[in-house]
């Protein structure tokens, strides 16, 4: 008996970065956490920039939600306090996004070779944690995956073929549609039960909880008659 627990995640994301450090929070706290199962699904929130695209987040953010550049770089400060809270390093400045479907690609490679999580760490911590431009970059991307562990060959290899695992992470995000997710993180366990956003450890633990009772469900009691027990038998009374 397992659950399931697939998560659709961006590169580009902040909050998946938080969610995923508060869903492993619960996880690591959860009794039966060697029975639980986690998948990332790919989810582009941007998927009409150009596979080269590259520029920087504040200026970005500002412009997507009409607000100033001093308001973007404040937001930015206050999820670095709430990373820092949580022990993830997080630059507030400098950062770049863009185009993220060649990091899904990637990321279905290192499904296959049952290493996704490894890559998945990566990513988040060459975007977020560190100085470097990440996006636009395939040499970058080839240094980061070769940094968790992967074939530098087999890597590029990947990077080189635009239609290599392109397949898989399109059905992930058709599969977000089909289960009405409209931003990430956005968390599925069992196909039965949704997490959407970087909710707090004790929601990832409800949930989990929720999840493993569906598939330990309690017995029913249909009749109950006269039996015996720890304090000995119920006797029937005469009449």
């Amino acid at each position: 008996m397992a659950v399931q627990v697939e998560i659709w995640t961006d590169i580009n994301c902040p909050f998946c970065y938080l969610g995923k450090r508060r869903f492993e929070e619960a996880l690591e706290a959860f009794p039966h956490r060697d029975q639980v199962s986690v998948v990332h699904k790919s989810f582009e929130l941007d998927p009409t920039l150009p596979r080269d695209h590259s520029d920087a987040v504040v200026p970005h953010i500002a412009e997507k939600y009409g607000i100033s550049e001093a308001q973007a770089a404040a937001n930015e400060r206050g999820i670095g306090a709430q990373a820092e809270a949580m022990g993830l390093t997080y630059r507030i400045e400098g950062r770049d996004f863009g185009n993220s479907f060649d990091m899904h690609r990637l990321l279905h490679f290192a499904l296959e070779q049952g290493r996704q999580e490894q890559l998945l760490d990566a990513l988040y911590a060459a975007n977020f944690a560190e100085d470097a431009p990440l996006f636009g970059d395939h040499d970058r991307l080839a240094r980061v995956a070769v940094s968790a562990g992967f074939d530098e060959q087999a890597v590029r290899a990947v990077l080189a073929d635009p239609e290599a695992y392109a397949d898989a992470v399109r059905a992930d995000e058709a599969e977000a549609a089909q289960l009405g997710a409209r931003g990430v993180p956005f968390f599925v366990l069992d196909r039965k039960y949704g997490v959407s956003g970087a909710q707090p450890a004790e929601v990832f633990a409800q949930a989990l909880q929720q999840a493993w009772s569906d598939h330990a469900p309690g017995l029913e009691i249909v009749a109950d008659g006269d039996a015996c027990g720890p304090d000995g038998c119920a006797l029937p009374e005469r009449n």
